[in-house]
Parts: structure tokens; C-alpha cells; sequence
């Protein structure tokens, strides 16, 4: 009454069960993009003319606080006497 039922003629399963491989999906062609000689020396000459502004504001920067620190000193100097 409990005995399992066996069928008659037991198949093993696959040790690997076969699956049917989703294709991948078809890619799109990309766009190609040719960079030229001039596009390069553009951004190089852009990059070389922003570098030197912001040295030059660096530059003016430093003065300027130079500048005020030597006058508060004068004044300080003037106001004691």
C-alpha cells in the first residue's frame, strides 16, 4: 500500500539538461567618429589659453594680497604715531 510505483521502463534524467540558448540580441551599427588634426590642436590650444588665464589670476591674486598686506602695515604704522 505504501510501495512507491515504479514505471515500467525507468529512464534516467540528463546528467545536463538541454536548453535552447537565447540569441543574443542584434547589436547596432555604431557611429563612426573621426576626430581631426584640427579638432585635436583646437582643445590643446584652448587648454594651453586656459591654463595660462587661471595662472594669471592666480598670479593677480597673490599680488593683490601682497599688496593689501604691505598697506595695512603702512597705515598700522602711520595710525601709531
Amino acid at each position: 500500500m505504501f510501495l512507491p510505483k515504479y514505471p515500467d521502463n525507468p529512464t534516467p534524467p540528463p546528467a545536463y539538461p538541454h536548453t535552447v540558448a537565447d540569441q543574443a540580441p542584434a547589436r547596432r551599427p555604431v557611429p563612426q567618429i573621426s576626430v581631426s588634426t584640427g579638432a585635436v590642436g583646437a582643445v590643446l590650444v584652448g587648454g594651453v589659453v586656459l591654463t595660462a588665464l587661471l595662472a594669471a589670476v592666480a598670479v593677480t591674486a597673490v599680488s593683490v594680497a601682497v599688496a593689501a598686506v604691505v598697506l595695512r602695515s603702512m597705515l598700522r604704522d602711520q595710525y601709531r604715531r
